[in-house]
């Protein structure tokens, strides 16, 4: 009964671990990522490495990881209470069962599409709520809109842009906006719309990907998100 016990436990623990992973992955955090994270809170590991700034500064993240910390270090006394009282009859593997096939209705749960919108929705407002813009990565702060994006233009040697002012090269019914120009060391910002485009630069775009693919795209030009 004993290892029944640790059997049933350890499920417990491998299901919070997996439904760690979709509530990591539905704040929009990789699913290697997560897993790793995950783990390393878990076992108390605390590997600080870059990926580890992404669950602190994320106001839900750093929720889910307090709690698996806490649940880390309770699992640990629970094994070891388990394995020095590996003979007793008091396992209560009825209750073990029960919390087994909570989590796993949760975990089912927490995969479903509607779910997942609907707590990706609390997440991000809950981090606008308790971050400034400025604090917010990329895509929550820039992505308005399904079709929004932010990315990058080559200017090759053959490229047709090659001369044209930045005025001359964007018109106002586009929805393209240049953030600034990557022109070796140097980001050029300032006075945008008098600057000449030259071979090598890098535009750095934000706007609509349909009308930044329609307008780069058939130019043969290099992009990459």
């Amino acid at each position: 009964m004993g290892f029944v016990f640790m059997f049933l436990y350890l499920l417990i623990v491998a299901l919070v671990i997996e439904i760690s992973v979709v509530l990591f992955r539905i704040t929009g955090l990789k699913t290697e990522i997560s897993r790793y994270q995950v783990i390393s809170m878990l076992t108390g590991t605390g590997f600080t490495t870059d990926e580890s700034q992404l669950i602190i500064d994320h106001p839900a993240r750093r929720r889910i990881s307090a709690f698996l910390i806490l649940f880390g270090a309770f699992s640990l006394a629970v094994i070891i209470s388990a394995i020095t009282n590996i003979i007793s009859n008091d396992l209560r593997l009825k209750e073990l069962t029960l919390i087994n096939l909570f989590l796993l209705l949760l975990l089912l749960a927490g995969k479903t599409p509607f779910i997942r919108n609907k707590l990706k929705k609390m997440f991000k407002h809950e981090m606008r709520k308790n971050l400034d813009i400025s604090e917010l990565p990329i895509n929550e702060a820039l992505y308005l809109c399904d079709d929004d994006i932010v990315t990058t233009i080559d200017v090759g040697e053959e490229s047709t842009f090659i001369g044209k002012k930045v005025c001359e090269l964007f018109d106002h019914e586009e929805d393209i906006n240049l953030l600034f120009i990557k022109r070796g060391t140097v980001n050029i910002r300032s006075e945008l719309r008098h600057e000449e485009i030259r071979e090598g630069d890098s535009l750095y775009l934000y706007g609509d990907q349909t009308h930044i693919e329609k307008k780069f795209g058939e130019k043969n030009e290099s992009s990459s998100d």
